[in-house]
């Protein structure tokens, strides 16, 4: 698109960053306003439910699926928990020959890697060990604390621990480059604990009450229409509800540019905004205000502001003859079929129509679906199969997702069987990407979870034309527990890195650390090392 768009030599000012921020709006505009609708009845309120009821039922299938992984999720969340997870290979040389000891075959075959991690998430606490053999050599002295104070490292060639506090990290980078670091940075070491969740419930709500209510009431009663029809799906006739949503060019720009200009003024949204990017741009790593640092996360709240501010100005300059068209029908108060489509682009010779149409038989027991993505524009076109097969039946599923974009596809298969909290499964990942190149992964185990404890047993493997399955195979396997507590060593046994100053640091690590070091590998590898 970037490229067509240079060509036309006559693009207004910002017209794409308009353009990909408007095909980010529109999205919106179709599906997250599900979540905040009234009970009622109108089309306009029929529509988005169905959305957020066939969005509830896809959720509840997944949770069937996998109902005892989510609830131990949750369970070692709130519980103090020991895992052991034990890697081991398994290696068949299709040569057959033999090299002793030390063959490729010899080294695998006899070698793992065993880790032990206990974990407080309410406490934040956390230590690990690993340990194990490769080839008959002997691996140990790795441990890793941590707290949300401080981490520290124990290496096999130290005695000590080596520990740097969340406080101190600032004071040492600053001795390193003083003009980009105050002293005065820290890091977080809490963050390890508190899961994947990047917006808090606050943020969540937040962004669900003032912007999908707003988007929601900004669509007019009149766009939406409702008709019976009947359809086939999955070779199954359905009496269905069929609901057309039609906004016209000068509506849809109306919403865009109010949406833009209330993005731009939203003081609360741009420290959301803010937070996540420097979560992304620095992680744990807390940044002062005073520090130059901040200057890229305030010059990306500013360009965002001038973008918002720009898009609602121009967005007047953008094409959209057909305005946008969403049609869903309705069977059983979820959604079958859906044809979505709308046409858009910075002058009528640099137009882009974007559309994605389906069927999607929904039952508790079985599911059938197809969709199809695609883009046109003068120059290109292209589009994206999704299709499946899904069954849920007195506790055997059997699942087959497929992905297709030109030539290459992508593939899912999977058969399990679930038996109370126990669960075996085999699962094959493939690819195809139409130039000779085939592949599988096989993935088969089985898992059990009862109450606070489980086990599981995984093998992989990899498989082609070329790469028989039973060349490498790699054994996982993993048991969890919970514990009454996670032991964090006591400060006397500790090497304070944070409280040296950059001389000493570095001395130490040229004059204790790297000395002992080598002694270590010395002692493994012997005179040759």
């Amino acid at each position: 698109m970037e490229d067509s768009v240079q060509s036309g030599g006559k693009q207004p000012k910002g017209i794409k960053r308009i353009f990909m921020i408007t095909l980010v709006a529109i999205l919106v505009i179709g599906g997250s306003v599900a979540a905040y609708v009234i009970m009622d009845k109108s089309p306009k309120e029929k529509y988005f439910l169905a959305e957020k009821d066939s969005l509830e039922f896809l959720t509840g299938q997944i949770e069937k699926r996998y109902q005892s992984e989510l609830d131990w999720s949750e369970y070692s969340a709130e519980n103090p928990i020991e895992s052991v997870m034990e890697l081991s290979a398994e290696f068949n040389d299709p040569s057959g020959e033999s090299y002793g000891l030390m063959s490729p075959e010899q080294i695998i075959n006899n070698s793992t890697v065993t880790m032990t991690t206990a974990i407080d998430r309410e406490e934040k606490r956390l230590s690990s060990k690993l340990e194990g053999s490769l080839g008959g050599f002997e691996i140990g002295g790795l441990d890793v604390f941590v707290t949300s104070e401080k981490g520290m490292v124990g290496l096999p060639f130290v005695e000590e621990l080596l520990q740097l506090k969340g406080k101190d990290f600032g004071k040492l980078l600053s001795q390193m480059d003083p003009y980009t670091f105050t002293g005065d940075e820290e890091l977080d070491f809490s963050m390890m604990f508190d899961g994947n969740n990047l917006l808090s419930d606050e943020d969540i709500d937040y962004l669900k009450e003032e912007y999908a209510l707003f988007i929601y009431d900004s669509l007019p009663d009149s766009a939406f229409e409702s008709t019976d029809e009947t359809i086939k799906v999955a070779n199954e006739t359905l009496d269905t509800e069929k609901i057309a949503f039609n906004l016209s060019e000068e509506e849809l720009k109306t919403i865009l540019s109010e949406l833009f200009e209330k993005m731009a003024n939203d003081d609360r949204l741009k420290d959301i905004i803010q937070e996540q990017y420097q979560l992304q741009t620095f992680g744990a790593f807390t940044v002062p205000q005073s520090s130059v640092l901040m200057e890229d996360a305030d010059q990306f709240i500013a360009d965002f502001t001038a973008g918002m501010e720009e898009a609602s100005e121009e967005i007047e300059e953008l094409s959209m003859p057909d305005g946008l068209n969403s049609t869903i029908w309705i069977h059983n108060k979820l959604i079958v079929k859906r044809d979505f489509e709308v046409e858009l682009g910075p002058n009528e010779d640099e137009m882009v129509t974007l559309h994605l149409n389906g069927n999607h038989l929904m039952e508790e027991a079985n599911q059938s679906f197809t969709y199809e993505i695609g883009f046109k524009d003068a120059y290109d076109e292209g589009t994206v199969e999704l299709t499946g097969e899904l069954s849920l039946e007195n506790g055997e599923m059997n699942d087959s997702i497929q992905l297709s974009a030109e030539d290459v596809v992508l593939s899912y298969e999977s058969s399990e069987s679930l038996d109370d909290n126990k669960k075996d499964f085999e699962r094959r990942f493939s690819v195809d990407d139409g130039y000779g190149f085939v592949g599988t992964l096989n993935w088969t185990g089985d898992a059990s979870y009862d109450a606070d404890q489980m086990s599981s047993q995984h093998a992989f493997s990899v498989e082609s034309p070329e790469v028989p399955q039973d060349l490498l195979t790699l054994h996982l396997s993993k048991d969890a527990s919970t514990v009454s507590s996670v032991e964090i060593p006591s400060d006397d046994q500790v090497k304070d890195l944070g409280s040296m100053n950059i001389d000493e640091l570095m001395m130490y690590m040229e004059m204790e650390l790297y000395p002992q070091f080598e002694e270590w590998m010395f002692g493994i590898m012997g005179p040759g090392f």
